[in-house]
């Protein structure tokens, strides 16, 4: 990676700690919904801070695993309906858990990321939007570590924010989901990243406008020294931009803003008023154009921090693609197999898919979201030689393709994978890229990530080079 001139920007402040208002926590009756892993956190967090903690779950205990830490600071009731939560001060729900089932009896709401946000002393960038929201946290985490700050990422990727909590941090990096963002009031993120916006959970949310508005309160209750990252190309979240009391930095593929970042051929483009970047991405440009995308909103965002470019360069450059993300298993008799097993809506999918640089051999099927497939079909047109579909949205997906690419249904994942490469010729590429939810024949999307990379390479002669 080659960096131009570099651009000096002033620290910006850090938002005052809102600590105080965990005061209330004290002798308070907190109702916590849900024993994954931020239900423990939560448990654990305001038992800490002298809360009467139940922690609730309808799964049967031997179903959680060990729930020892959880029994030491809560009252236990698993196996049976929750209890009244107009009975708590407080209701932490697990983000699984749908308002509807608790937000009509509760008198207040705070979700783990609301907790982690009135906890944390130093400045938080928080990353959500329906795809990449991953891969741009683990960037944005990577940057800050190579430009020498103590960073961690956390939230929906993996570990709970409230893990951070107590961590001798400088930043606090957290990818927020729309079901995270729903249990919040005052979450003030300093750096607030909405990446893009597509049709993806209307099974919870009911349609697209409520599915935005959910992710636009990421921006909620930023201020005029905070900043707010969007891609001005997009029309429905460039209009959220004049709702926005922060300052904008807008990304562009195409035309130069008045303050953010552009991509020029596989550069970005860093503006401010203090001058402008030039920052190569040739290594990520040989990946996909929405890499490229999920860059160059994570350079803004350590811009916004008043972060030396050149310095955090060294990280993005030396980034590893997070598994089940377009994850290349490499080539067996000249056929490439990519896992994007976490393109788990259309969005991702029709992404997923185009631009490779060979005929398409497609795994697609799951649960379907109540999304629409029809605009997959356009995608698909061009680039996909043949649809191999599985699971309970296969017949769903047959008919939107319909007309526009052959189709197969496989039934399983490991029938797909073994007829892929029954038809596949050399020059072919294999894209698992379900579009769907994986729960109708697997625990994650990271199970049917594992189980493809185990089908694929089992298609591998014994010592072949791949």
């Amino acid at each position: 990676m080659q960096l131009g001139e570099d651009i000096t920007v002033p620290s910006a402040p850090v938002p005052p700690s809102q600590e105080s208002g965990l005061a209330r926590l004290a002798g308070a009756r907190v109702l916590v919904l849900g024993l994954g892993v931020s239900g423990r956190a939560a448990a654990r967090f305001c038992a800490e801070r002298g809360a009467h903690v139940v922690a609730a779950d309808e799964a049967p205990a031997e179903a959680l695993g060990d729930i020892g830490e959880v029994r030491a600071n809560a009252e236990i009731v698993v196996g049976q309906p929750w209890p009244d939560p107009a009975d708590f001060d407080l209701v932490v729900p697990s983000p699984g858990i749908a308002p509807r089932r608790y937000a009509a009896r509760a008198s207040r709401v705070w979700g783990d990321i609301e907790l982690a946000g009135r906890a944390l002393e130093v400045p938080i960038v928080a990353v959500t939007g329906t795809n990449g929201k991953s891969t741009t946290t683990c960037m944005i985490e990577a940057m800050l570590r190579a430009a020498g700050l103590r960073a961690r990422a956390a939230g929906n990727l993996g570990d709970s924010a409230l893990d951070l909590v107590g961590e001798a941090l400088d930043v606090a990096v957290l990818e927020v989901s729309s079901f995270q963002l729903e249990a919040t009031e005052a979450f003030r993120p300093h750096v607030a990243l909405l990446l893009n916006v597509s049709p993806d959970h209307l099974d919870r949310h009911g349609d697209l406008a409520a599915y935005t508005a959910c992710k636009a309160r990421i921006f909620a209750r930023q201020h005029r020294t905070d900043f707010a990252v969007l891609d001005i190309d997009a029309p429905r979240l460039a209009a959220l931009a004049p709702t926005c009391a922060a300052s904008i930095l807008g990304y562009s593929r195409t035309a130069p803003p008045a303050q953010g970042a552009w991509l020029d051929a596989s550069c970005v483009r860093v503006r401010s008023a203090a001058g402008e970047a030039r920052i190569d991405l040739a290594d990520i440009a040989r990946g996909s154009r929405h890499d490229l995308d999920n860059a160059a909103m994570a350079l803004l965002a350590v811009h916004a921090l008043g972060v030396d470019l050149r310095r955090a360069g060294a990280g993005l450059s030396s980034f590893a693609r997070l598994p089940h993300r377009s994850e290349d298993l490499g080539e067996i008799g000249g056929v490439r197999y990519i896992n994007d097993s976490k393109a788990t809506n259309p969005g991702a999918a029709a992404r997923s898919i185009a631009g490779r640089p060979g005929p398409v051999i497609w795994i697609a099927g799951g649960r379907n979201k109540a999304l629409d497939f029809g605009p997959l079909a356009r995608t698909a047109r061009t680039g996909v030689r043949r649809a191999l579909l599985i699971g309970e949205a296969a017949p769903a997906l047959a008919d939107a393709l319909a007309g526009s690419v052959a189709c197969e249904q496989s039934g399983t994942l490991e029938r797909a994978v073994a007829r892929a490469a029954e038809i596949a010729q050399p020059g072919d590429v294999v894209v698992l890229a379900p579009a769907c939810a994986s729960f109708d024949q697997f625990a994650s999307y990271a199970a049917r990530g594992e189980a493809f990379r185990e089908a694929v390479r089992r298609l591998a002669p014994k010592g072949a080079r791949r």
